[in-house]
């Protein structure tokens, strides 16, 4: 909750309206940095990642779609 109280207004309504972030986080898949490994690594958006998790565990409002940015090869 803290996060989204420190955050311009519109970021809290967008929270509350839709159950998701207003500006989608930046990943890419972590095989770019490393060919060994799987899965996707945020590079920019942690705290809207934490403000989703938290949500998820407070059992307030989620979406169940979000959008991400995914870099890959």
């Amino acid at each position: 909750m803290h996060w989204v109280t420190v955050r311009p207004p519109q970021v809290a309504r967008c929270w509350e309206k839709h159950g998701t972030w207003l500006r989608p986080p930046l990943l890419i898949e972590r095989r770019l940095l490393n060919p060994d490994t799987a899965g996707l690594q945020v590079l920019e958006g942690r705290t809207r990642v934490g403000v989703l998790r938290g949500r998820l565990r407070e059992h307030l409002h989620v979406a169940t779609e979000h959008r991400a940015w995914v870099g890959c090869p």
